[in-house]
Order: structure tokens, then C-alpha cells, then sequence
């Protein structure tokens, strides 16, 4: 038997991808394939906010990026693969359809400076700090 350390955010994120699948279900908007929530893991250095998303299987030119209002909004669709014969299928784990992530960005963050990259299904955004929120160093006199 292995120890596992209980996460109550691991909980929390898993009904809330829950949730949110059982009311895009519900939604007048609801594709056949649903709709999906790419995992996101979001950094701070010194000088910019880092946002890697998950996107793999998915061609950048497909992804959709927009900041306005002090909201970062990634947004795309992975389209299921139909000329697959269904009789050959024995199980459909990965996730189809439309995706939308969006996130309130501190007041520090310069939205004319961001940057993008996407290599191997991992988006890249780079969102650089303005300069008078960078971290300076004071000499004690």
C-alpha cells in the first residue's frame, strides 16, 4: 500500500472540472464532443508572469489568445479525429472540443509586451512586469 499526501486543491479542482462538465452538458452551446479545461500552471519571477498551458495535439494556429480588460483569455478547440472507423475504437479518453481559460492579471503586468510560443503542446505566455513594479535593490547606508 503506497502513502499518498491528501490535497484539499487536487479535490477542489477535480469538482470543479466536474462541475463544470456537467453544466457544459447542460448548455445551450454544448457540442456532441463537450467541451474541456487544458491544464494551466502559472509562475512569477522577478520581471514577468509565466502561463504554460497543456494543448497537446492541437496546431497554434488553432489557439486563440486575447488580453483586455486585465484578463488573460486562451482559448482554442481540439477537434475529434472522424475518419477513425468506430469499430476499431475500444476506449476514448482525451478530451474533444471547445476550451476557454481565462485569468485576472495583476495590475503590474504590461499587456502591450506579452509573448507568445507554442513547442510541443505547451503554450507559452510570457507576461513582462512594467518597470516600476520590478524588484530593486536599496544599498543601506
Amino acid at each position: 500500500m503506497t502513502l499518498v499526501r491528501w490535497s484539499p486543491w487536487k479535490e477542489l479542482e477535480d469538482m470543479q472540472r466536474g462541475l463544470s462538465h456537467i453544466l457544459d452538458d447542460a448548455s445551450f452551446g454544448a457540442t456532441e464532443t463537450g467541451r474541456w479545461v487544458p491544464a494551466v500552471d502559472i509562475r512569477e519571477t522577478d520581471d514577468a508572469m509565466l502561463v504554460q498551458a497543456e494543448l497537446p495535439g492541437i496546431d497554434k494556429k488553432d489557439v486563440k489568445l486575447e488580453v483586455k480588460d486585465g484578463v488573460l483569455t486562451i482559448s482554442g478547440e481540439r477537434n475529434y479525429e472522424k475518419d477513425v472507423k468506430e469499430e476499431n475504437i475500444h476506449r476514448i479518453e482525451r478530451s474533444y472540443g471547445r476550451f476557454v481559460r481565462s485569468f485576472s492579471l495583476p495590475t503590474n503586468v504590461d499587456t502591450d509586451k506579452v509573448d507568445a510560443s507554442m513547442s510541443n503542446g505547451i503554450l507559452e505566455i510570457r507576461l513582462p512586469k512594467k518597470e516600476n513594479a520590478k524588484p530593486k535593490a536599496i544599498t543601506v547606508r
